[in-house]
């Protein structure tokens, strides 16, 4: 290809190397650079606000499928643009398309945090006073009626703050959309067909990297107390440990806002006039152009009539890549059941007792390198062992098969329900109760006008958290803040004990040595499946880009994504969100009544729907997957075929 001096380029040899198809494009290692960095951003943001989906739930007191509706509004953004983006964003300045596209993504990421500024601070329910002495002053069981339930309620917006975290990642996912589909089509224009599946390995893999920082910023913000500087830190009487913690949830999202702004400045800088000079120098624009000239330009009919001027309309052009197999095969019904990773975190925190901060820190240090490391691991045998169409097919469903069987072992790694008396066992230790409102008083705290709606936790000295102090008959105090004991505990009931040492301590008890044993052994098969499943995304990815025509790539990309966000991005994290909560045993409840957030779960019942529903989807998947692969080998044998009398007519020719 040589520049001619009117600053055109020319076409040496119709039979052009794909090593020409690169020299075009001498800044192409700048956009790869810069759609590294967008990713990057945008997994990180996204990433971020999955792992604060507990707080968003206490914050702002709502249940598990609302936060699910939080979580799947950046699918509808997504969805309400995506398919224009990706037909006309080809024929525009992709790369500032993508630069647009990124600030919008900053703007609604600090629209998620403002609520943090418009609501007042976070009012915490509990029966210890900031100002205890060491004197018996406060008396948790006490004759009197308790305090009302309503008392501020007059204070609360009448707006719920959750709509500008709902709006906001509207406009994120709004402002995601061009980034895949502009920015992968542009790569593969650009880059040598052997180097492209590499390309995008790196790519992915750098949007994997961008959890494992997402998910570390949430850990860290999580330690951070929601209203930090605003209040003073020793009357905060909570741990992060504790249901009703709050951290600086917030915090994270100005942050990450700030990042994804930064990441629009090279798309500014980067090129778009190469292309379409080179599209009308490749050997396909040749070979079209020969077939055009012996064509009507005015695309007249057989009839002679003159149709409209435009030959290639939208729906035609919908068609082709809609009905590829290959969606069908391999990413639409796959990626339905991973969208459960937005309650990951939690089923960490809720099944093995640990804290938000500590499940993300896990989530983001363990669990995502494996999906990184497996997905650049997956390019590079794509591009060593060369693997074509079925091969690769084949690999991606081999991965997710080997996965799924490793995921059953997660049934048996399993724990017990946290003992709470009146909600999992009785006062007097039974297990296996079936909990009700009234089965929170015994004749040990019948005496003492407790509440039933609140939610106070203590932990006994014979191992049993009790909802409150007050319901575990607790009748006086000593040690102040964090350090308040409760003494003289009539429904703490340990053997040969004097009932003037039988105590409660803050917060919930600790889960038995068993659970301990077993989350190691959970963490280990996690990192292995994830590995192994993630083998399997880009040559799957792959897959869908190689048997798309090259005019349609962007296209048939964003038609992908869109079915994606359509059966798995927008339902999933609402009915999973909706399962979660059928399994809640206490909830807690808003200052002006009305059910709040959950406070604990049915361990046992937690692990089962949500294992279950995950597997079970991608049971469904496989069924489908198999039916894909029937019409794919289908298709390869017809094109086989056509190739060999292809090949047959042009011998008999010569």
């Amino acid at each position: 290809m040589e520049k001619t001096a009117g600053n055109t380029w020319m076409l040496d040899d119709p039979l052009q190397s794909s090593a020409e198809k690169s020299s075009c494009h001498p800044n192409l290692k700048m956009f790869l650079a810069a759609l590294s960095f967008a990713y990057f951003a945008k997994a990180l943001s996204g990433s971020y606000m999955k792992s604060t989906i507990t707080q968003l739930e206490r914050r702002f007191d709502i249940p598990s499928y609302l936060i699910g509706i939080i979580d799947g509004s950046f699918e509808i953004g997504n969805l309400l643009v995506i398919a224009f983006v990706s037909y006309f964003g080809a024929k525009l300045h992709r790369p500032k398309i993508i630069a647009l596209g990124c600030v919008l993504m900053s703007f609604g990421t600090f629209l998620i945090a403002m609520p943090h500024f418009l609501i007042g601070s976070y009012k915490i329910r509990t029966a210890v006073r900031p100002s205890l002495n060491s004197s018996n002053i406060l008396t948790p069981c006490s004759p009197g009626p308790p305090e009302s339930a309503m008392t501020g309620c007059e204070q609360e917006s009448s707006v719920s703050m959750w709509i500008y975290v709902f709006l906001g990642n509207v406009l994120r996912g709004i402002g995601e959309t061009p980034v895949q589909p502009l920015g992968i089509s542009y790569i593969d224009d650009y880059a040598r067909s052997e180097n492209a599946a590499f390309y995008i390995g790196c790519v992915q893999t750098i949007s994997v990297i961008g959890p494992v920082f997402g998910y570390v910023l949430g850990s860290l913000c999580a330690k951070i107390y929601v209203d930090v500087g605003n209040v003073d830190m020793e009357t905060v009487t909570i741990t992060p440990g504790d249901a009703r913690w709050v951290g600086a949830w917030w915090l994270g999202y100005i942050i990450t806002g700030v990042v994804t702004l930064m990441s629009a400045v090279p798309f500014w800088f980067c090129p778009n006039l190469c292309l379409s000079r080179w599209r009308s120098t490749t050997p396909a624009a040749v070979r079209s152009r020969r077939v055009s000239s012996k064509t009507p330009r005015d695309c007249s009919t057989s009839s002679g009539r003159r149709s409209r001027p435009t030959c290639t309309r939208w729906p035609k052009s919908t068609r082709k890549p809609s009905l590829h197999p290959v969606p069908m095969c391999d990413h639409h019904p796959v990626q339905l059941p991973h969208r459960n990773v937005t309650y990951k975190p939690k089923y960490i925190e809720q099944h093995y007792g640990l804290s938000a901060s500590k499940a993300n820190f896990l989530m983001g240090i363990i669990n995502i390198p494996a999906v990184a490391l497996g997905m650049f691991s997956g390019g590079l045998l794509m591009r060593n062992c060369k693997l074509g169409t079925m091969g690769a097919a084949k690999f991606a469903f081999g991965t997710s098969l080997l996965g799924y069987f490793l995921s059953l072992l997660f049934f048996a790694m399993g724990c017990e329900n946290a003992k709470v008396a009146g909600v999992t066992v009785s006062y007097n230790g039974a297990e296996n109760l079936s909990y009700q409102e009234r089965s929170l008083f015994s004749e040990c705290n019948l005496g003492c006008s407790c509440s039933r709606r609140e939610w106070d936790p203590v932990c006994g000295t014979n191992g049993i958290t009790y909802v409150t102090p007050c319901l575990a008959g607790c009748t006086a105090t000593s040690g102040s803040g964090k350090n308040t004991v409760f003494e003289n505990c009539r429904c703490v009931t340990v053997p040969d004990a004097l009932p003037l040492n039988l105590t409660a301590s803050l917060g919930q008890c600790p889960r038995g040595d068993s659970c301990e044993r077993v989350f190691p052994y959970f963490l280990a098969l996690s990192v292995l499946s994830s590995f192994i499943i993630s083998l399997g995304g880009t040559p799957g990815f792959m897959l869908l880009v190689r048997c798309i025509k090259p005019e349609l790539k962007s296209l048939a990309l964003g038609i992908h994504t869109l079915a994606t966000r359509t059966l798995a991005g927008i339902p999933a994290p609402i009915y999973f969100g909706a399962i979660i909560d059928s399994t809640c045993l206490k909830w807690g409840y808003k200052t002006c009544g009305g059910r709040g957030a959950c406070r604990i779960y049915n361990t046992s019942a937690y692990r089962i729907v949500y294992l279950g529903l995950t597997l079970g989807l991608r049971t469904a998947s496989f069924f489908l997957c198999i039916l894909g692969f029937a019409v794919l080998k289908k298709t390869d044998q017809n094109g086989g075929e056509k190739r060999s009398g292809q090949r047959e007519r042009r011998t008999g020719i010569s």
